[in-house]
């Protein structure tokens, strides 16, 4: 059992943390929602605010309608009584009180729906003052959002570039490196080729002064003098 209850933790565990990602990862999307749900719910309530208001304006008007009939019906009391029909007058005057009561209870409904309305008024302007708030920071953090997504692709530009001049200055000392390899193999083979062909060795005679023979125009000019100087 005590395994069980562990895995049934564990997954438990895993479901939060993943529901914990998706709300990290999609932050500024829900925020954005819920305040377009704060929208409607204000739009919805400020709906609400017109009803009762128009209840009151009922109310009112009601009231005004039962004080002019009991203004009438004090006349006609008064005008009963000046006929001397008590008994009449009497029966008016219920009629006035049944009046006044109705009217206490439109007043007392009245009274009611103006305080609800400043209630409503006032939670009103306090919703849409941070709803208004809200925007504003909503604004920010898809400015903020926006310049560390930009931020993000230059760093990434920027070690791609030089990544690439790494691979670049890479190859070219490989090239150079090359070319060293075959000059160096050139000079090499043409080295061999002196020394295994004798051509070294006469090189080295020839700057020693040793079998060297004087050729070219400077042989034929020493070679006239000497016949001149014999004749």
């Amino acid at each position: 059992m005590n395994i069980l209850k562990k895995i049934i933790t564990a997954i438990r565990g895993g479901t939060r943390e993943i529901g914990e990602a998706i709300v990290d990862s999609q932050g500024t999307r829900i925020f954005a929602q819920e305040i377009e749900d704060a929208k409607e719910s204000l739009n919805q309530a400020k709906h609400d605010l017109t009803e009762v208001m128009a209840k009151e304006m009922q109310a009112g008007r009601k009231v005004d309608g039962i004080q002019a009939q009991i203004t009438q019906n004090e006349q006609f009391v008064a005008e009963a009584l000046g006929k001397n029909e008590e008994a009449l007058a009497l029966e008016i005057a219920g009629k006035v009180a049944t009046l006044e009561a109705e009217k206490a209870e439109y007043v007392k409904a009245k009274s009611a729906y103006g305080e609800h309305i400043a209630k409503l008024k006032q939670l009103m302007e306090t919703s849409e003052r941070q709803l208004a708030d809200y925007e504003r920071q909503l604004t920010m953090v898809k400015t903020t959002e926006n310049v560390q997504k930009a931020t993000a692709a230059i760093t990434d530009n920027f070690s791609s570039a030089n990544s690439t001049l790494l691979s670049a200055k890479e190859s070219l000392e490989r090239i150079r490196q090359k070319q060293e390899d075959f000059d160096d193999r050139y000079l090499a083979a043409e080295q061999l080729e002196k020394e295994t062909s004798g051509a070294s060795l006469e090189e080295k005679m020839q700057q020693a002064g040793i079998g060297a023979t004087v050729s070219g125009a400077n042989a034929v000019l020493e070679r006239i003098k000497q016949q001149q100087a014999g004749e």
